[in-house]
């Protein structure tokens, strides 16, 4: 009896250190909010512990081999997101916009089967009352919502000021997603480029004035939804 009882607690506390080690390899993206694929990883993880625990008589590898596997293949995906946004977007998909100016994008709602209560209820956690007073709100890969409220300032000014200037920026700069990135990893996003009506030849006269003549050295690129650019450059090695 007592043998069976300290082998469960020997199980247990393997177990316990197993996934917490997995867990704090994995990163603190995991901890946070969960894309799809960081989900099934960790579901899988709990399910491989519950399994070990459960059946004492199994070997005890017989959960820790899994795991490890596991831990093994969210590395090595995670690796080649970093290189590859095709991976990133394969694996972590793209965000969506729910709301431009104001205007729910039903398409959009249907095509993630989003619906207007959970719409209002996000809203609502970042405390905004109205769809009116949003300019721009994504739905991001984690489920998560973000918003961009208009300028309520400008929206005062002499009545017809603030339409005109939206309706402006509207038609100069479409938006896949907020910020929307035109460099990645050094890479120009020509996607990205062509709906905002830019060229290769404007996005290098960009990072030339920041004192940097290839897209290589660039890092990362976005443009918000005021058309400000944000540039960071590659670390030196």
């Amino acid at each position: 009896m007592v043998e069976h009882m300290a082998n469960h607690i020997f199980r247990t506390v393997l177990m316990y250190f197993m996934v917490f080690g997995v867990m704090r390899i994995m990163g603190k993206r995991e901890i946070g909010e969960l894309s799809i694929f960081d989900l099934v990883i960790s579901v899988m993880i709990a399910e491989i512990a519950v399994f070990a625990l459960e059946d004492i008589d199994r070997p005890i590898y017989d959960g820790i081999v899994p795991m490890l596997t596991l831990l093994l293949i969210q590395i090595a995906i995670a690796m080649l997101s970093l290189r590859f946004r095709r991976v990133r977007l394969w694996f972590d998909g793209k965000p969506s916009v729910i709301i431009r100016n104001g205007q729910i994008n039903r398409k959009e709602m249907r095509r993630q089967r989003y619906n207007l209560d959970d719409l209002l209820m996000q809203l609502r956690s970042q405390k905004v009352d109205s769809v009116a007073d949003v300019e721009f709100a994504v739905l991001e890969t984690s489920g998560q919502l973000s918003v961009v409220p208009k300028d309520k300032s400008e929206q005062g000014k002499g009545g017809q000021q603030a339409p005109k200037r939206e309706a402006s920026l509207s038609a100069k700069i479409k938006f896949e997603a907020l910020p929307l990135p035109l460099i990645m990893d050094g890479k120009v996003n020509d996607e990205n480029l062509k709906q905002i009506g830019k060229t290769r030849f404007w996005l290098k006269n960009q990072i030339q004035s920041k004192g940097l003549t290839d897209f290589k050295q660039v890092f990362f690129c976005s443009i918000d939804h005021k058309g400000k650019l944000y540039i960071n450059a590659m670390d030196e090695k």
